[in-house]
């Protein structure tokens, strides 16, 4: 908007000095007095973008007619941007030169014109009015804005740094508090699977000693993962990830034979035709039957449970459905643990579901006819 002004005003301005009510008197039709008045606002309007128009136009009309408002509009703009000294010391000598055509030209004609160009204390008193001061202006002005900008972007890289150490002091917390608290639990579980593995008489509290043991290690390892994350993301969590790259859905019979160990009857189906896809696609499918059997653990005990990975041409669909769990008083039933000996902290299918937005993806769940309950995602892929 100010540049639409800043062209009216420009153009009022040059129609003024055509019409010799400021400065010298033109015997010029109005017609052409009003096509330069236009031509020099749409230039003044144009310097929003380039102010080169602007220039060559007040240097053409100085020299020709002294029509000075476009070329005094140039020197401010050409102080503002133009790169000093090199830049700044070419458009003196070129206003210099334009000021010495105006002079030639004035000394060809009669009347104000001459007296205004044609004498050199006149010449020199045109050009420091017209040329030097809105120069000096310019470069005061830019001066100005470059160091606003720069102060600007120096606080701005300050906050950006504070942001960051105060990121990575949070990060340091968790991390400290995760391994002195998980870490140590877990850590007390896997050495107390480890001592009921040797000890235990029985076959079968062996195997299950040695599956709470394996998966307790495995639940370590990835906990040192997500520390070397949370302390230094570009360095050892890198190096960590190459260790031990992301479970992939290549992982993912494992991940039933352990719930099948626990008692529960898993079957998986695989429909379409299975191609490789994006590893960021297969570790959310991952996750996704992970959590489901979590929570199969956690409110439906042994409750049997179906597993379906969908190949389509555009997505991969996963699907989780178990049945609803068996009374706890059933004759057939064998007894499992209390539902509150598992704790949750009502965030999983929360984080899930974000997890598969990311991705562009859908995440449904729903309780269904008869108890059961349905977990399905349908990725992009």
């Amino acid at each position: 908007m100010r540049f639409v002004l800043l062209g009216g005003a420009m153009s009022v301005l040059t129609l003024a000095v055509l019409d010799g009510q400021m400065g010298v008197p033109s015997d010029l039709p109005m017609p052409v007095q009003l096509t330069i008045a236009a031509a020099a606002g749409l230039a003044a309007w144009h310097a929003r973008r380039s102010w080169w128009p602007l220039a060559v136009l007040g240097a053409v009309a100085y020299a020709g007619l002294v029509v000075w408002p476009p070329l005094m509009l140039a020197s401010y703009y050409a102080g503002r941007t133009l790169p000093r000294p090199r830049g700044i010391a070419a458009y003196l000598a070129a206003c210099v030169a334009v000021c010495g055509i105006g002079a030639i030209v004035g000394e060809a004609r009669d009347g104000l014109q001459e007296l205004l160009t044609a004498s050199l204390g006149n010449a020199l008193f045109m050009m420091l009015g017209v040329i030097g001061l809105p120069v000096a202006l310019g470069l005061w002005t830019g001066e100005l804005l470059r160091a606003a900008k720069e102060r600007a972007e120096r606080l701005e890289r300050e906050q950006v740094m504070r942001a960051e150490q105060a990121r990575t002091q949070e990060r340091a917390r968790i991390a400290r508090e995760m391994h002195d608290v998980v870490a140590h639990r877990v850590s007390l579980i896997v050495l107390h699977a480890g001592a009921l593995e040797v000890r235990a008489s029985d076959e079968e509290t062996v195997r299950a000693a040695a599956l709470i043991g394996g998966i307790g290690r495995e639940a370590l390892a990835n906990l040192r993962d997500v520390l070397g994350v949370l302390r230094s993301p570009e360095g050892h969590a890198r190096q960590e990830a190459a260790l031990r790259p992301p479970p992939t859905l290549g992982d993912l019979d494992r991940l039933l034979d352990q719930s099948r160990a626990l008692g529960i009857t898993v079957t998986r189906h695989d429909e379409g035709e299975p191609r490789p896809v994006e590893p960021t696609v297969e570790r959310t499918a991952y996750r996704v039957v992970q959590e489901a059997l979590t929570n199969v653990h956690k409110h439906a005990g042994d409750a049997g449970t179906r597993v379906r990975i969908h190949y389509g041409t555009d997505a991969l669909e996963v699907e989780v459905r178990n049945d609803a769990p068996a009374p706890s008083g059933a004759a057939d039933t064998p007894p499992r643990a209390p539902r509150g000996a598992l704790p949750g902290a009502g965030w999983g299918l929360v984080g899930l579901r974000e997890r598969v937005e990311l991705l562009g993806g859908t995440l449904r769940t729903s309780a269904q006819d008869g108890g059961g309950f349905l977990v399905s995602a349908r990725i992009p892929a």
